[in-house]
């Protein structure tokens, strides 16, 4: 578990799984993967297998002795719903979750059908606990189906990650979902995005009421670019109650 990032809208991030395999056009240029195989081959060191997908059931019960609230972000350096992961280590990342309550955690996938049966399965129709976020990432606006798949998933709260932004959008249907993060993309073969791109996604979210985080304009690193849009600092977050007031419980 890392104590702090540089991820503009967590705090922590932990990974009791790292490792992935691409899936659509978002994860050319994964930044995870960019890191971790820089490691492959150093003998004792965490990424000594590169970002070959690996469990870590060590890490399983790591935010339990954290006691200090925070926003974590699940797996910055994987994706949960892997179909190569098997349910029951996914159900052991639910546990710790909901046993933290004190924290509030952040899960995102590109594997949206798979996380919304997961989910359904552990939740039935009701929605999740507030303290555990689920979304999904969306590059175009050929990943939408992702999006519906997310309307469909009993999460306490529903969020996208529009990042990296490669291509128009177009309209979204935002029912549901209670947070919108959007992002350029960074490191040395960054695809640029459009403003236009950008402005249209938070034009939706301002109409239909629902948090815009803007991240980043991206570039060669990730503060290249900055994160002004139109003169301002967008870094809304849904509004939910506070879990941060039962940690001394």
């Amino acid at each position: 578990m890392a104590n702090t990032t540089t991820i503009e809208w967590t705090d922590a991030t932990w990974n009791p799984v790292t490792g992935c395999t691409k899936i659509s056009s978002g994860c050319d240029n994964c930044y995870a993967e960019r890191f971790s195989e820089r490691f492959r081959g150093t003998p004792g060191h965490p990424f000594e297998t590169g970002f070959d997908l690996t469990l870590r059931p060590e890490r399983l019960e790591q935010p339990l002795r954290w006691r200090e609230p925070r926003m974590i972000f699940v797996n910055s350096m994987s994706d949960l719903f892997h179909k190569e992961i098997p349910t029951s280590f996914i159900s052991k990342v639910c546990d710790t979750m909901e046993k933290a309550h004190w924290h509030t955690f952040q899960v995102l996938t590109k594997r949206s059908s798979l996380m919304r049966n997961f989910l359904r399965r552990r939740y039935g129709n009701e929605r999740g606990p507030g303290h555990i976020w689920f979304g999904v990432s969306v590059e175009d606006g050929g990943k939408k189906s992702r999006i519906k798949h997310l309307q469909e998933t009993p999460a306490g709260i529903r969020f996208l990650s529009i990042e990296p932004l490669i291509g128009p959008i177009g309209k979204v249907d935002l029912t549901g979902i209670d947070w919108v993060i959007v992002g350029g993309e960074s490191g040395p073969r960054a695809r640029p995005m459009r403003p236009e791109w950008v402005r249209e996604v938070r034009d939706q979210c301002i109409s239909e009421n629902v948090a815009f985080f803007f991240k980043q304009w991206g570039g060669l690193r990730p503060k290249s670019g900055g994160r002004d849009l139109d003169g301002e600092d967008w870094s809304q977050f849904p509004t939910i109650k506070s879990n941060y007031a039962d940690a001394a419980e």
